[in-house]
């Protein structure tokens, strides 16, 4: 049997106070960041491949179904408010379309040649970047798209919670966070989960700074739409420039965003 689908270390747990269930819940999220830990030279390996890919024109691509296909989807949606980049730079899809981002369409992920189809209506080529990500490393949706994305010459990567997956087979650069039996059984939307958001966190932000779209520590291309942002824009300049409150949103309001207010000053 897969990690994933094996057994929970605890027995009986609707006979569990809220408390002790909170308790061992966070027991087991303990585990995720040093799992992680040991697949970082296998990330380190994938990120400069993908900002290659970026540099001459392709994208990336996240893909993958139910949770994994959601967390692809939030991860490439928060790219563009975070470092400026167009919103077809980092592109996520999920089986079954934008309608199961919030409603699973039945079957769909049991689709091996869906996946591939989703990938054409973007025109992929040998210029962009594929992750699958599945807890599983099972998906046809994934996995199926991952074969065909190699068989055309197309580079990709996976993040799975399984070893020795179909998935980890089909793709370049496998990346394999074992995490081992979920609190629920099976419930691959705890430790997995949390798991695949951190490895997409890691693979995104690191691009993204690869890429030059971070000065010092600072997010100096996000987009200014909401005041939130706005502020924190503002209180970039005035550290970055000491200039005061007013000629910070002056200059902000002139050129649009932080690093052009910068480059302009």
């Amino acid at each position: 049997m897969s990690t994933t689908e094996s057994e929970s270390k605890y027995q009986e747990l609707e006979k569990m106070s809220v408390a002790q269930l909170l308790s061992n819940i966070n027991k087991e999220d303990k585990i995720v960041p040093y799992a992680i830990e040991k697949v970082i030279p296998q990330i380190a390996e994938v990120v400069p491949k993908i900002v290659n890919r970026l540099h001459e024109g392709g994208r990336l691509f996240y893909l993958g179904a139910g949770t994994s296909g959601r967390l692809g989807i939030v991860d490439a949606s928060e790219c563009p408010p975070t470092f400026g980049v167009s919103p077809d730079l980092v592109i996520g899809l999920i089986a079954g379309g934008d309608s199961a981002i919030r409603k699973a369409k039945e079957f769909a992920e049991d689709d091996p040649e869906l996946g591939w189809k989703d990938l054409q209506n973007y025109h992929i080529s040998e210029q962009d970047f594929v992750i699958g990500i599945a807890a599983s490393g099972t998906t046809p949706y994934v996995v199926g798209a991952m074969e065909k994305c190699s068989a055309n010459g197309i580079a990709t990567a996976c993040i799975c919670c399984n070893n020795d997956s179909p998935l980890a087979h089909a793709v370049d650069d496998p990346i394999e966070v074992i995490v081992g039996p979920e609190f629920v059984t099976g419930s691959t939307r705890m430790k997995a989960g949390t798991a695949q958001k951190l490895v997409l966190n890691m693979i995104s932000t690191a691009t993204m700074v690869r890429l030059g779209r971070v000065k010092g520590n600072k997010m100096v291309d996000m987009q200014l739409s909401n005041n939130k942002l706005i502020k924190r824009g503002i209180q970039m300049l005035m550290q970055e420039l000491a200039v005061t409150y007013d000629e910070a949103k002056e200059l902000l309001e002139k050129y649009g965003s932080v690093r052009n207010a910068i480059s302009n000053f």
